[in-house]
C-alpha cells in the first residue's frame, strides 16, 4: 500500500465514520454511546484489515499494534480520541486515530520494520461537552479519575451517571473504580497526536500542516460577577452611578491592553470574555445596570504570562471598586498549565518535513487535547496539525486529503527518527 493507497485507506474510513455516526446537520459521537461505540468498531475492524494486533482495556481504550523489531522496548504510540461533539464535524480527533492506521498500513506495505512496536491508539470521551471531567478518557486510562468518578460524573444530555453509560457499552467501571490503569507513562517511548487546527492559521498560511511547539495552558473564570448599583437611567448623574456594564467594559479595555502589549513583544496569548449577559427580570432600557455576569478564557503556552494576567485580574477589581463603587468577584478560578512539546521529536518532525518537501508551520495549540495529559505524565509528546478550513467542533470541517497526506508524508519520513533507540 503506496502512500496514495494509504490515503484512500483513510478517505473510506472517515466516510465509514460519518456514516455511522451521522446526525444532521454534522456528526455526533456520544461519550460512551452508540456514535463512539460505532466509531471503535470501524477503526478496529479497519486495523485487523491492516493486520494489526486489536485489543481494548476495560474501559474501551482501543490498541491497535504494529510488531516492532524488538517488542520488548517500550512502544511509539500515536492517536487520539474518537468521540465529538452534537452535530459536529467529522474530523476532530479521528483524524489522529486514523493518521496512525495510515502510517502502520504505509509502512507495512513497505516492508519497513520500526525497531519498536507502533501502538495506534483510539481514547474514549475527550469531549468535555458529554461529561464534566477534562480528558476524561485519556486519564481514566492512566488511572488518574477519582475513585468516585464512575457514580458522580453525570452525562449532560441524558443525566446518567458515567458507570450506567460504561455497563450499556459492556464495559467495566470498576476498573476506575479500583484506580486501575491500561497505560503506563513510564512505557511509553514518545506520544503522538495528529490532529486537524480548530483555527484559520494554516488556511491563512497556505500551509498544509504544523509542527506544534506546545499546548496553551489556561486560566478561566466561568461564573464572573460585577456587583454595583440598580438606579434610573434619566435621575443619576454619571459621578454617582455604579453601573455594571460600564465597570466590566473597563476591565475588557485592559485586558485588551494587556493582550496587545503581550502580542507586540512576542509572547503568547489569546483572551476571550464571553456569557456576558445582565439579568433579564431587572434590566431595561431605562435602568442603570447593577449586576453583570461574564466569563473569563485566557490562555498562553508561557506561565509566566499566565501569572501576570491573574495578577492584572486583581488589580483591575481593586481599581474598579475604588473608581466606581462596583465589585468585581471572579468566582472560581479553573486553571489549566501549559505543556511544552518534546523537543526532540518536534526536531525529527520538521526535518521529516523537509525530507518530505511538505512546508509546515511551527504553532502554539489553543486548544486542550489528550497530548496534555501524555505531557503532563513525562510522556516525550508532539502534535502535529493538520489544515482544516471553517473551524472545528462544528459541521462545516473541511480537511482536504491532499492535506492529510502531507502530514501523513511528514510523520512518514521521521517516524524512525522517533522511533530510534
Amino acid at each position: 500500500m503506496g502512500v496514495d493507497a494509504a490515503v484512500r485507506l483513510a478517505d473510506l474510513t472517515f466516510a465509514a465514520l460519518r456514516e455511522a455516526s451521522l446526525d444532521p446537520p454534522g456528526v455526533s459521537r456520544a461519550s460512551y454511546g452508540p456514535g463512539e461505540r460505532a466509531a471503535h468498531a470501524i477503526v478496529a475492524a479497519a486495523a485487523e484489515e491492516i493486520g494489526l494486533e486489536v485489543e481494548a482495556d476495560p474501559i474501551g481504550t482501543l490498541s491497535m499494534t504494529l510488531a516492532g523489531a524488538d517488542r520488548s522496548l517500550p512502544p511509539v504510540v500515536i492517536g487520539s480520541h474518537l468521540d465529538a461533539v452534537p452535530h459536529g464535524g467529522n474530523y476532530d480527533g479521528a483524524a489522529g486515530v486514523v493518521m496512525g492506521l495510515a502510517l502502520a498500513a504505509r509502512l507495512k506495505r513497505e516492508g519497513r520494520i520500526l525497531p519498536r512496536d507502533l501502538v495506534v491508539l483510539g481514547l474514549r470521551a475527550e469531549e468535555m461537552c458529554w461529561f464534566p471531567m477534562l480528558h476524561l478518557g485519556s486519564r481514566a486510562a492512566f488511572g488518574l479519575l477519582p475513585a468516585d468518578a464512575p457514580d458522580t460524573l453525570r452525562r449532560t444530555d441524558s443525566g446518567r451517571t458515567l458507570a450506567e453509560h460504561m455497563a450499556e457499552e459492556g464495559l467495566d467501571p470498576d476498573f476506575i473504580r479500583q484506580g486501575r490503569a491500561s497505560l503506563d507513562p513510564h512505557s511509553i517511548h514518545a506520544f503522538i497526536e495528529p490532529h486537524i487546527e480548530q483555527g484559520p492559521v494554516l488556511v491563512e498560511a497556505g500551509r498544509p500542516a504544523a509542527v506544534v511547539t506546545g499546548i496553551r495552558g489556561s486560566l478561566r473564570h466561568r461564573a464572573c460577577k460585577a456587583t454595583g448599583a440598580w438606579g434610573h437611567a434619566g435621575a443619576v448623574p454619571r459621578q454617582g452611578r455604579q453601573d455594571a456594564v460600564l465597570a466590566v467594559a473597563s476591565l475588557a479595555g485592559a485586558l485588551e491592553e494587556f493582550w496587545r502589549v503581550a502580542e507586540s513583544g512576542g509572547r503568547d496569548l489569546v483572551l476571550t470574555m464571553g456569557e456576558f449577559r445582565t439579568d433579564p427580570a431587572l434590566h431595561g432600557p431605562t435602568r442603570i445596570p447593577g449586576e453583570v455576569t461574564f466569563s473569563l478564557d485566557i490562555r498562553s503556552e508561557d506561565p509566566a504570562v499566565l501569572r501576570a494576567a491573574e495578577a492584572l485580574l486583581r488589580d483591575q477589581a481593586e481599581t474598579i471598586r475604588a473608581e466606581r463603587g462596583v465589585a468585581i468577584d471572579y468566582g472560581p478560578a479553573l486553571p489549566v498549565p501549559p505543556a511544552s512539546m518534546d523537543e526532540r521529536l518536534r526536531a525529527a518532525l520538521l526535518r521529516g518535513a523537509e525530507a518530505a518537501g511538505v512546508p509546515v508551520l511551527e504553532m502554539a495549540s489553543g486548544a486542550g487535547h489528550d497530548a496534555l495529559t501524555f505531557a503532563g505524565l513525562g510522556v516525550p509528546t508532539a502534535m502535529l496539525f493538520i489544515r482544516n478550513e471553517h473551524g472545528s467542533h462544528n459541521p462545516e470541517e473541511a480537511m482536504a486529503m491532499a492535506d492529510f497526506g502531507a502530514a501523513l508524508d511528514v510523520l512518514a519520513a521521521s517516524i524512525e527518527t522517533i522511533a530510534a533507540r
